[in-house]
């Protein structure tokens, strides 16, 4: 299995190419420092698999997912990281990503999680995966019972990646109105901007990810 590691690290990217190097049947093919790095070694060697770290600088390990698949590039993906959200989390869930692996695994832990990825199943670290299932819905149901209809459809239009142009065309209402819509969802469910509110509406299961072509 040939593979790419990405990683704005230089030491990190050596530990992890020292561990894959002493699995069977494993080959790195190119490291990448940042995304565009990373699109060009996806040109140039086509793999198989590539180790995407989630926090790349200004940069995020998702973001460039999304990125490479548009692109056309169908390999398969593991994301590795120190920490990651609940809305993160959900949000690879949805886009199908095939694994996510914490960087404070033991390396045995890594090289089995290639492996299933390689086998064509997924691996999400147990760790993220009890998280998920502690994770209680009975806040969350309040939340959103806080919401108007109209609200929750706003929220739902967000998770689409709508624009407050495209919501208010079909919403049949005003982009002025939309835009008191979307301050009172951010307001109710205590998130900074959209961004979050579509991550929200994700991770709460109100939309399915969409990629966008």
């Amino acid at each position: 299995m040939n593979m790419i590691i990405l990683d704005d690290h230089p030491l990190v990217r050596k530990g992890i190419c020292t561990i894959v190097s002493s699995g069977q049947f494993m080959n790195i093919v190119g490291e990448a420092a940042n995304t565009t790095e990373a699109l060009r070694l996806l040109d140039q060697t086509n793999p198989d698999l590539v180790l995407v770290d989630l926090n790349l600088g200004n940069e995020n390990g998702i973001d460039f997912i999304q990125e490479a698949r548009r692109a056309g590039h169908a390999c398969k993906y593991i994301i590795l990281t120190s920490s990651i959200t609940q809305s993160e989390l959900q949000l690879a869930q949805s886009m199908q990503i095939e694994g996510v692996c914490l960087k404070e695994a033991f390396p045995e832990d890594l090289l089995y999680g290639i492996e299933v990825v390689a086998r064509g199943r997924k691996y999400y670290d147990p760790v993220l995966m009890g998280s998920i299932m502690e994770h209680k819905s009975g806040r969350e149901k309040q939340e959103l019972s806080e919401l108007t209809p109209k609200e929750l459809e706003v929220l739902m239009s967000l998770g689409k990646g709508r624009s407050n142009k495209e919501i208010a065309n079909a919403l049949y209402i005003t982009e002025f109105t939309v835009k008191k819509h979307v301050s009172q969802v951010l307001a109710k469910l205590e998130l900074a901007d959209r961004t979050q509110a579509a991550l929200y509406a994700l991770s709460k299961g109100l939309v399915q990810f969409e990629m966008q072509r």
